[in-house]
């Protein structure tokens, strides 16, 4: 409303009367941001499963997600590990299933005290086939007292994210109904 009232350059309370006068539903914020991000519609669409490949696909992705994601972010899904293959695997997860476009794709790296920055970025570049800038933030841990920790990754934890609210509704709905084993009768026909 706030944008609609500048461009017409008229207050935002006569906006407001208008929509009331005529009944006019309103947003919320958050849906008009998303809709502002996403002019042409959700820019994912989920894969009917169909067959054991879609459906072995889609489990694995929920386990990785349900094993390694970070579920208390509302906006954005993101796992992070120091293991390539399976971010590799959830990344075809996002592709194949969710429909998620590669360009949506963000990647972030943490290194520890031992870890030499450059060579954590090209070694995750080449394990992910990406290039080095798309690691976009890269922090690095100070040594903190005595670690506990027998092998640490000379290369880091890399975290691959993709933020959009609507997407991460809909993995924590299918993790919902995997939980409750609804999952199976759902899915019983799959051939």
């Amino acid at each position: 409303m706030m944008e609609i009232s500048k461009k017409l350059n008229v207050s935002h309370n006569k906006i407001v009367y208008w929509m009331n006068q005529y009944n006019i539903q309103r947003r919320t914020r958050s849906e008009a941001v998303y809709k502002k991000h996403n002019p042409k519609g959700n820019p994912f669409r989920i894969k009917q499963i169909k067959n054991k490949k879609d459906f072995f696909i889609y489990g694995m992705g929920l386990g990785i997600y349900w094993g390694e994601g970070n579920k208390a972010d509302k906006n954005s899904i993101r796992i992070g590990t120091s293991d390539p293959q399976m971010i590799i695997q959830f990344r075809y997860f996002l592709l194949y299933v969710c429909g998620v476009p590669i360009s949506k794709f963000k990647y972030s790296l943490m290194c520890f005290k031992n870890s030499n920055i450059s060579l954590a970025k090209k070694y995750w570049s080449k394990a992910l086939k990406i290039k080095s800038k798309q690691l976009g933030k890269v922090t690095k841990i100070p040594p903190m007292g005595k670690g506990r920790y027998k092998k640490i990754s000379n290369y880091g934890v890399c975290t691959i994210y993709v933020n959009n609210t609507k997407l991460k509704k809909w993995i924590m709905d299918e993790l919902e109904t995997l939980k409750y084993n609804k999952l199976l009768r759902r899915f019983s026909s799959v051939g």
